[in-house]
């Protein structure tokens, strides 16, 4: 049976007289909030002394200082608040009190626990343990970096240790408006970020930005583009492929379609696009503007691209009922299919961006795991890791 392409869909945005916008502002994400309560708590735990301001590092390593709200202390625990500063960016956490409770402990390390209004997860596919808080790895990084900080030198963290709990007044309502519940994350928000800063999203600003990067580098004789969907994937795909210059590689977000168009209108030669799985998915349906607002993942499809793959009928509907797209990848994974399955979703993905290109472009997928370093599957087999 012949598989039938999916349209190419990519929603109209709304047409706005050409004014000159004011620069956004950035701000701060719930995890690097989380990381500097928890280190205004531990320094008031540590010195018994209340803490007006407090520094942290952001993954990248740049250092930023932020005001604390509160900070209370007796000489068995400490509790601080950090108020979230989301910048220009509609985020239902802008204003969220991130809370850190900070106590000794006997154990060794630091300890982290989700306290009121820091949801719970509930499902599988989100990177975090069934039951765990969903305090994803970065800020759980951050909380621990920041705490060794404020305790070096009173205590040593291989023997004794520190508990942290993160809690998020009215968290629980803020989460009403994400797609938290959808998602099974119960009874409040998720402590997120990759970087530490919260990028606005703003339609017109982003879209703008992508295509002056391809114009850029067209204007530089490069006729190769790598669209990539974020930090991750971007060092990624520079690893996997070294020889081309730096201009190439452009994080395109959720908007392919705006980044194909101006390819074209470039004269670009060739697509490359590095992603993984729920990105894939949404592209490989043929849908070009991808932000969670706009658009799902067809776990319908990926159920398609399992039976596709060599799958039994079983793994399909699970896949096809999976949670999210990362879900549907474990699902893979622990199957042994992840390979097939991927190489099938690539080549999906292939056929979406050479009818997007008009015959004007070749185009190459590559899908990475959930770190960004590891190709698990692609067009072209020679991109693959081995394992």
């Amino acid at each position: 049976m012949t598989r039938r392409e999916p349209p190419l869909r990519e929603p109209d945005l709304p047409r706005t007289a050409k004014v000159r916008p004011r620069a956004l502002r950035t701000g701060w994400t719930t995890g690097t909030c989380a990381s500097a309560a928890a280190k205004a708590a531990a320094t008031a735990l540590r010195h018994q002394a209340g803490q007006d301001s407090v520094e942290v590092a952001l993954p990248g390593g740049r250092r930023v200082r932020f005001p604390v709200e509160s900070c209370v202390y007796d000489a068995g625990e400490a509790a601080a608040v950090v108020v979230k500063d989301a910048g220009d960016d509609p985020d239902v956490t802008h204003g969220a009190r991130l809370t850190a409770r900070v106590r000794w402990r006997a154990a060794p390390g630091v300890g982290l626990e989700g306290g009121d209004g820091v949801g719970v997860v509930t499902r599988p596919g989100l990177g975090i343990e069934v039951g765990e808080p969903a305090i994803t790895a970065t800020p759980r990084a951050m909380i621990a970096q920041a705490v060794g900080e404020a305790v070096a030198g009173a205590v040593d963290l291989s023997a004794t240790g520190v508990q942290v709990v993160i809690s998020v007044p009215d968290g629980e309502r803020m989460a009403r408006k994400t797609t938290n519940a959808r998602l099974g994350i119960l009874g409040g928000i998720s402590i997120l970020g990759t970087t530490g800063i919260v990028r606005p999203f703003s339609t017109a600003s982003w879209r703008a930005s992508v295509e002056q990067a391809v114009s850029v580098m067209a204007a530089q004789g490069q006729r190769t583009l790598v669209l990539c969907t974020g930090g991750r994937t971007e060092r990624g795909a520079m690893t996997l492929l070294p020889d081309l210059p730096g201009v190439c590689f452009v994080a395109v977000g959720d908007f392919t379609g705006a980044a194909l168009r101006q390819a074209l209108a470039a004269g670009l030669t060739r697509v490359i696009f590095v992603g993984m799985a729920g990105k894939l998915a949404k592209l490989a349906a043929g849908v070009l503007m991808t932000h969670y607002t706009r658009s799902r993942v067809d776990l319908g499809l990926l159920g398609e691209v399992t039976t596709a793959a060599g799958g039994p009928g079983t793994l399909a509907a699970q896949v096809a009922a999976a949670n999210t797209g990362r879900h549907a990848y474990e699902l893979w994974e622990r199957s042994g299919l992840l390979r097939a399955a991927g190489d099938e979703l690539c080549g999906r993905v292939r056929s979406v961006l050479l009818r997007a290109g008009r015959g004007r472009l070749t185009a190459d997928v590559a899908m990475v795991d959930f770190t960004g370093a590891c190709v698990v599957a692609a067009t072209r087999p020679e991109w693959v890791t081995e394992p």
